[in-house]
């Protein structure tokens, strides 16, 4: 026999829609607004569970973000499409629902094997919404058969529709606040291009910066050999050593190979069941679970690739690819200025090398009567003797013929 509740009296009604203009008109973020529907919720029908599912606009899906009940691994995490299951019927209907018992046997069901309320008899969704569409569902569930009262069902709906524009505006500031902290860090990422930095420290504050944008446990920097054949590691903000000195990855046999070859992003949801991903083992040590890799990109040509693991199960959205995706191209950026500015080093010494080097055959051709191609022979065999550089060789030539000259 399922069990009723007692119709909400006059004032207990009262007391609730003070509590939602309360929430409405607080500046709470939208954790707190989520916390706060909960126990509203909780005050109108008491439940064993409730959760509150919010909709994401850039994958097109409901999330779970909100629990009676601590679900830290879940909450973010656990996703569904609009149409699919309870909660998604809601969603795609913009109706309530309520099944008084054996809700896990409704066709429309679908089980989350992370999630023990999926067992639970009774259950209860209720659409938030916000300009006549729905942003999000709350439900409430029992362990055993509970008759819901219309009034009940009626109450939580309209609470959920006035709602829907308190979560929407806190859901609008914390995006605001989140895109203020990644302008903030690719603000550092850009400056630290510019600066006179030499490319290890760069790419240091880059895993750094990254890592603390992105929430990840781990964050590297992988680049090309010469001959464009294997990846190395050459910044980490790990802190493993293990990690640090793992082995070089074959581009062509590899996973992370594959955003080199494609130029395309790659998420792989749990790296330690992937077969493809060479690391499991060290995976599981780490504890390593979601990843995502982009290609560093110049000119259409990838010359490395930015990986981000978290440490729990995580979906990665559309903004946060495309904003490590910025970052990548700035770090490849930062590593082409960094090669043309050695090779621009490298060509100014080999200029200065061989001024100095041309004007000591000339002192040797005067002083011993001997050929250009004999006095350069001379030249190079005293470099190799002495284990010194032909400038240093030629810069010692020069310094005593000036020195004779002043004598």
């Amino acid at each position: 026999m399922a069990k009723v509740r007692k119709a909400l009296s006059s004032e207990d009604e009262l007391l609730i829609l003070r509590r939602i203009v309360d929430i409405t008109t607080s500046e709470t973020d939208l954790e707190g607004v989520l916390g706060e529907i909960v126990k509203v919720a909780l005050d109108m029908a008491p439940a064993d569970s409730v959760f509150v599912y919010l909709f994401d606009e850039a994958n097109k899906n409901l999330v779970l973000r909100a629990s009676k009940t601590p679900h830290k691994k879940e909450l973010g995490n656990v996703a569904l499409k609009v149409g699919e299951g309870l909660t998604g019927w809601v969603a795609k209907n913009v109706k309530p629902l309520a099944i008084k018992a054996n809700a896990y046997n409704d066709p429309r069901f679908k089980a989350f094997d992370v999630l023990p309320e999926d067992h639970y008899e009774a259950f209860l969704a209720v659409p938030i919404v916000y300009k006549g569409k729905a942003v999000g569902v709350i439900n409430l569930q029992h362990k055993k058969p509970f008759d819901f009262p219309v009034e009940v069902v009626d109450l939580l709906g309209m609470a959920a529709r006035q709602l829907g524009g308190v979560v929407e505006h806190a859901r609008l500031f914390s995006d605001t606040r989140q895109k203020a902290v990644q302008f903030d860090s690719l603000v550092k990422v850009s400056r630290s291009i510019i600066s006179e930095k030499y490319l290890e420290e760069i790419l240091s504050l880059i895993v750094i910066v990254t890592a603390e944008m992105l929430n990840s446990k781990i964050c590297s920097v992988m680049l090309l050999d010469a001959k464009g054949l294997e990846l190395t590691i050459k910044a980490t903000q790990s802190l493993s050593d293990e990690y640090k000195k793992k082995p070089n990855l074959r581009v062509d046999s590899s996973l992370i190979g594959e955003v080199v070859k494609t130029l395309r992003p790659l998420i792989v949801e749990d790296v330690r069941k992937e077969t493809r991903y060479f690391y499991r083992e060290l995976a599981v040590k780490e504890g390593l679970s979601s990843m995502v890799a982009v290609p560093m990109v110049v000119k259409d040509r990838a010359i490395g690739v930015i990986n981000v693991y978290t440490k729990e199960p995580h979906v990665f959205s559309s903004d946060e690819v495309g904003i490590l995706q910025v970052v990548a191209n700035q770090a490849a950026a930062a590593v082409l200025n960094t090669r043309l500015m050695e090779e621009a080093l490298k060509s100014k010494e080999a200029l200065e090398t061989r001024k100095i080097v041309e004007r000591a055959k000339g002192i040797l051709m005067k002083m011993n009567d001997l050929s250009e191609e004999a006095a350069y022979k001379m030249i190079h065999k005293k470099s190799m003797d002495s284990c010194r550089t032909m400038k240093e060789i030629a810069e010692s030539i020069v310094l005593m013929a000036d020195f004779q000259k002043k004598a």
